[in-house]
């Protein structure tokens, strides 16, 4: 039976506006964490680029504060920990799905998304990170049908239903292992597990940025995190935020 890691609170809500919110509150507050918040139902949650995150009753919505004391451009890294502890979780409660993560920053099943990451922090002027606030939703009883990826969830696939907080139990385990990979051993090792599960590796895909779109082939992605896209005559692209459709 999984067990709760050493070293990490935890902070059960019923109804909150944001637990990323209430994660950024509690940082100004003075909380060191490593603290994971998650509520039964948020009512302001949201995901990438301002978007509206919708988390219906039922589904996982969890943030984990940390104070990892690195400087914030590599604690970005961190939304690579936090896909592939998402993947380790939805393997124990979907054995014999195809679990593929998708740069930047969502994972899918059978090609559908269940799950997204939205990492937010506040920096020094050294540009150290303050905190860190790893907001994770998980689709586990509903999934929105108006969303540009097609989406689902865990009961929607016909299997068995999973409390959150059973959820967010094999998550937080399975998170733990990968910080400490990333402190230990640092990027590489999280960014060769992440590419052996990587979704449309060496596809032909359209990335929308802030300003326009490109088109090219998905090839890899740098010791950053960055998507590296492949262009006609050998040409290479590094993108560092955009939005991937296949």
């Amino acid at each position: 039976m999984t067990s709760w890691p050493v070293g990490y609170g935890l902070l059960d809500l019923a109804v909150i506006d944001s637990t990323n919110e209430e994660a950024r509150r509690r940082a100004r507050a003075g909380e060191q964490g490593p603290l994971w918040i998650t509520a039964a139902r948020q009512i302001q949650g949201r995901g990438r680029r301002g978007r509206v995150w919708v988390a219906p009753p039922g589904n996982l919505s969890a943030t984990l504060l940390l104070r990892p004391g690195r400087l914030a451009a590599d604690c970005a890294q961190l939304s690579f920990a936090a896909a592939l502890a998402v993947a380790d979780m939805l393997a124990l409660h979907a054995p014999g799905h195809d679990i593929r993560l998708k740069w930047p920053n969502d994972v899918l099943v059978d090609g559908r998304k269940i799950a997204g990451i939205l990492l937010e922090c506040e920096s020094s002027g050294d540009g150290v990170a303050a905190y860190l606030a790893i907001g994770i939703g998980v689709n586990l009883a509903a999934y929105p049908d108006d969303t540009e990826h097609p989406a689902t969830a865990l009961q929607a696939m016909g299997l068995s239903p999973l409390a959150p907080k059973d959820a967010l139990l094999d998550l937080a385990g399975a998170f733990a292992k990968w910080y400490e990979a990333w402190r230990g051993e640092g990027f590489p090792h999280l960014r060769a597990a992440w590419l052996s599960r990587a979704f449309g590796l060496g596809a032909r895909i359209r990335v929308r940025l802030a300003a326009g779109e490109t088109v090219g082939v998905f090839r890899d992605i740098d010791d950053t995190g960055a998507l590296v896209l492949g262009l006609p005559g050998g040409v290479t692209r590094t993108i560092a935020a955009g939005d991937v459709f296949f």
